[in-house]
């Protein structure tokens, strides 16, 4: 594999700008906005692969088609990075979450539909998984001064108790469930069992991941949720 030798190497002619087609020699303007996603895109593979220790740099530049020098002027430090790298997957959950629409749905077919959506979202993203169990390891330290995850917590209990509200007042849904608290439980029924699928699957000897047992596991989510919160 390619080294690079410092952070204030040169780039790669590969990384250089290349030069407008108007025979006058002038440098087009680098797009900095695809470049950083390119290199979000290349650290979030490699932070959900190997944590905030085990990451390399130099991988991320390689995946991305970047340079070292490149990371370190558009996010400061690996840890930075790794930062960004968390806000960016709370804040691509929550825009899927918003998706949703649940006002414009019936209170007790909306909660089944958030229910089923987060088990799926953590289904179709696991490196979602492998991040926060990262983030966690380090004691969320590197979220402690973000301004997004905290936004985007409001917001998503103001969606649930909007929703918690409505089925309250159609007489579907029991008074005082704390939207905090129901937050959790949806996300911990369906975290716990996949992220601890491998041992589970030795323990209760069977495939935790089979389309059988994936099936069956969705819908005691839905039924343990729904007699949670519903009358």
């Amino acid at each position: 594999m390619k080294k690079h030798s410092n952070v204030a190497e040169q780039p790669e002619s590969r990384n250089m700008d290349t030069l407008t087609p108007d025979g006058r020699g002038s440098v087009r303007v680098r797009d900095a906005e695809a470049t950083q996603k390119r290199i979000l895109g290349a650290a979030k593979q490699e932070f959900a692969m190997n944590g905030l220790a085990g990451a390399r740099v130099d991988i991320i530049a390689e995946k991305a088609d970047a340079n070292k020098r490149m990371i370190y002027h558009y996010f400061g430090s690996k840890e930075a990075l790794f930062t960004r790298t968390l806000e960016d997957a709370y804040t691509d959950l929550t825009v899927a979450e918003q998706s949703l629409q649940l006002d414009h749905l019936e209170p007790v077919a909306a909660l089944e539909k958030l229910v089923r959506f987060t088990w799926n979202y953590y289904l179709e993203n696991p490196e979602f998984l492998t991040l926060v169990n990262s983030a966690n390891l380090h004691k969320a330290v590197h979220l402690t001064d973000s301004g997004i995850v905290p936004t985007i917590s409001r917001n998503r209990l103001r969606m649930t108790r909007t929703l918690l509200e409505r089925g309250e007042k159609a007489g579907t849904f029991r008074s005082g469930i704390d939207p905090m608290q129901l937050n959790i439980t949806i996300a911990a029924i369906g975290y716990y069992y996949l992220t601890n699928r491998f041992t589970g699957s030795i323990i209760f000897e069977c495939n935790f991941m089979s389309a059988k047992l994936l099936k069956q596991r969705i819908e005691f989510n839905v039924e343990t949720v729904k007699r949670l919160v519903c009358h």
